[in-house]
């Protein structure tokens, strides 16, 4: 499920940062991010029913921190329909950054400490975890940061969801 999911998010990361280098109408923005957020509710909330009727709790932290870019997803589509204030959901963006931290230090240790890949997604972790604290720091903080958010949301996009989505999905990573 993950690189279907990772596919999706790299779509939402892309037309996110292309919107906001081009100006685009939030509301315009908010479809792609209500699609992917319902995708990622819709998965993760199964993977916990499953692991929930089959005793296999350990996907749990996997459907949880799934749950995290979900949310993220339609708590910007919501906030853009209505023209709501964005601190709050700026607030959620530096809590998710924050968790990004151990989740990435758990692929290494849940994975092999040897590994390429576990060392690869605990990077990109890393990298979706400044992604999401450049909200805090825009919107909290009151530090714009101007295009550099755009691009990086089009380079995470590419390079943390599309080609490792892709990679899951033709069992090239594992």
């Amino acid at each position: 499920m993950l690189g279907l999911i990772l596919l999706y998010v790299a779509i939402v990361l892309i037309s996110n940062g292309l919107a906001r280098l081009y100006k685009i109408d939030p509301k315009s923005q908010a479809v792609m991010n209500y699609f992917t957020g319902g995708l990622s509710l819709i998965g993760n909330t199964i993977v916990i029913i499953h692991g929930e009727f089959t005793n296999h709790d350990a996907n749990f932290y996997a459907a949880a921190t799934g749950l995290l870019f979900g949310f993220t997803y339609l708590y910007v589509a919501i906030n853009a329909t209505f023209n709501l204030d964005q601190r709050l959901y700026s607030w959620y963006s530096l809590f998710v950054a924050i968790n990004s931290i151990p989740a990435g230090i758990w692929c290494i240790m849940h994975g092999n400490i040897t590994n390429m890949y576990s060392w690869a997604f605990a990077i990109i972790w890393w990298l979706w975890g400044v992604l999401w604290v450049t909200a805090w720091i825009e919107n909290v903080l009151k530090k714009p940061l101007g295009n550099f958010v755009g691009y990086l949301a089009i380079f995470e996009g590419i390079f943390t969801a599309w080609i490792p989505g892709v990679m899951l999905l033709i069992g090239v990573w594992h």
